[in-house]
């Protein structure tokens, strides 16, 4: 399986959208400083996610999501 998840830092008030295999794992990594954009604002709280069937899934949702480049689509995702 994997998802495609949403990723929030109160520090910047900004969301940040990823997909992966491992949730835990992810976020412990944004956490870490292993990813470039995430590690200058951390901590990091996942507040959504999706389960998906395959990696093309998960991408094509991930980009789907970041295309609409609205906050308004991301916060109704999450109040789901």
């Amino acid at each position: 399986m994997y998802f495609i998840y949403i990723l929030y830092s109160q520090r910047i008030d900004k969301y940040y959208i990823g997909c992966t295999e491992n949730l835990e794992k992810r976020l412990e990594e944004h956490n870490a400083g292993l990813s470039s954009f995430t590690s200058k604002w951390t901590p990091w709280v996942r507040v959504y996610f999706e389960q998906l069937n395959s990696l093309s899934e998960a991408r094509k949702r991930e980009i789907e999501i970041k295309k609409k480049k609205s906050r308004k689509y991301i916060e109704f995702l999450i109040s789901k």
